[in-house]
């Protein structure tokens, strides 16, 4: 039976330590601030929002909303956005996307202050990550990845390391963190020939290819950890699961994710936790 890593214990660890960070800042007349910035009304957007506001809320970090009509301008949407990012107050901005098909995202998306993108998604952020540089902030997501590994300590240097998927969200990002603690990294792709030979070699796989129960047993051995990114509605469930199937993999592993219950809890803490580390750098 495999240990199973579970997000809890991470997102716990990690918020007691934020609010010991909020603490500090506060005594130095500093208010850690998030904006949520949301164009109309997704339900997945919603959700998101929900959580995030939950986490900041847990360790005393301030959020504001901006909120604007699914129909609204360009315009208007350049005009309200430059006014977040140009507002000292606020250390992280959370820009919901995609947006609206009428609006620019791309232009959104660069407009961004890479020292306010705690979600890591403009081109500056990413170059940090693969320069391994405080420059903006890594996605939430891949370094969620990173954080499970480190909290329960599994050993990095050194592993082979398979990362499935190679989207600028998670899978590049994530391939690149591993490679900057000396892992030597595959990264599994659509046109990646026999998939499987590759993962099963790997001491450590991280699959985020949005792909419900595609990583099965036959693509891992049995001293691997695998954490487990993918977020797919199950139809037989009814609910939420991963890329791996879990009850075939299981028995097959030393460690794994579960979904829900693994990377999903830990990522809106790491959201959280670029925000201080936002006003840190500000403001020391």
């Amino acid at each position: 039976m495999a240990l199973v890593l579970r997000g809890k214990e991470v997102a716990d660890a990690l918020t007691a330590q934020m609010k010991q960070d909020v603490e500090q800042l506060r005594a130095a007349g500093t208010v850690p601030t998030l904006c949520i910035f949301r164009v109309g009304e997704r339900p997945d957007d919603l959700s998101y929002e929900r959580g995030a506001a939950k986490r900041a809320s847990m360790v005393d970090v301030e959020v504001k909303k901006v909120v604007l009509p699914a129909d609204v301008s360009q315009e208007e949407f350049d005009s309200e956005f430059r006014k977040v990012n140009e507002d000292d107050s606020i250390h992280g901005i959370l820009l919901f996307r995609p947006l609206p098909r009428h609006l620019d995202s791309e232009k959104a998306r660069q407009m961004l202050d890479p020292a306010k993108d705690i979600d890591g998604c403009t081109d500056l952020s990413l170059a940090g990550v693969f320069t391994n540089t405080k420059t903006g902030f890594p996605p939430c997501t891949a370094q969620a990845a990173m954080e499970i590994l480190h909290y329960f300590k599994i050993p990095i240097k050194g592993k082979k390391a398979a990362v499935i998927g190679r989207s600028l969200v998670v899978g590049r990002p994530v391939a690149m963190m591993l490679m900057h603690e000396n892992a030597t990294v595959v990264n599994c792709h659509t046109r990646t020939v026999d998939v499987p030979s590759i993962t099963r070699e790997a001491d450590i796989l991280i699959t985020a290819s949005g792909q419900l129960h595609s990583v099965t047993k036959e693509y891992t051995n049995p001293d691997q950890v695998v954490i487990d990114v993918g977020i797919n509605w199950d139809e037989k469930k009814g609910g939420i699961s991963g890329d791996v199937d879990f009850e075939d993999v299981e028995p097959n592993v030393a460690a794994i994710t579960p979904v829900p219950g693994g990377v999903g809890g830990v990522t809106t803490c790491v959201l959280i936790g670029h925000v201080i580390e936002s006003a840190k750098r500000r403001h020391s």
